[in-house]
């Protein structure tokens, strides 16, 4: 399962992340993300709670950084031990801007 809470300053928004990034949640992930991101400036996905990603949430990850790499800055915060082994050995720590 996974908590999706979203702040939204001007052009700047926030994402905590918590629970479960799977098969499962990333379709809610990535609707909540693409209704989000139009007009935003500087995103920031908080990933202090998430205790598991998988392929579809990297997919979901990469699409995002995508967007935002043509309209403004994505920025990793807080990743955990766990995420950030998946992060290295998928190559995502050299892709993402983590923080």
């Amino acid at each position: 399962m996974l908590s999706i809470e979203k702040k939204i300053e001007d052009a700047k928004a926030s994402v905590s992340l918590a629970g479960r990034l799977d098969t499962v949640s990333a379709p809610e992930l990535e609707e909540v993300l693409s209704k989000l991101i139009p007009g935003i400036g500087e995103l920031t996905l908080d990933l202090k709670d998430l205790d598991y990603i998988s392929s579809a949430g990297l997919r979901v990850l990469l699409s995002v950084h995508k967007i935002m790499d043509r309209q403004g800055i994505l920025k990793v915060a807080n990743a955990g031990e766990t995420i950030m082994e998946i992060f290295e050995v998928t190559g995502f720590s050299e892709i993402l801007n983590l923080v």
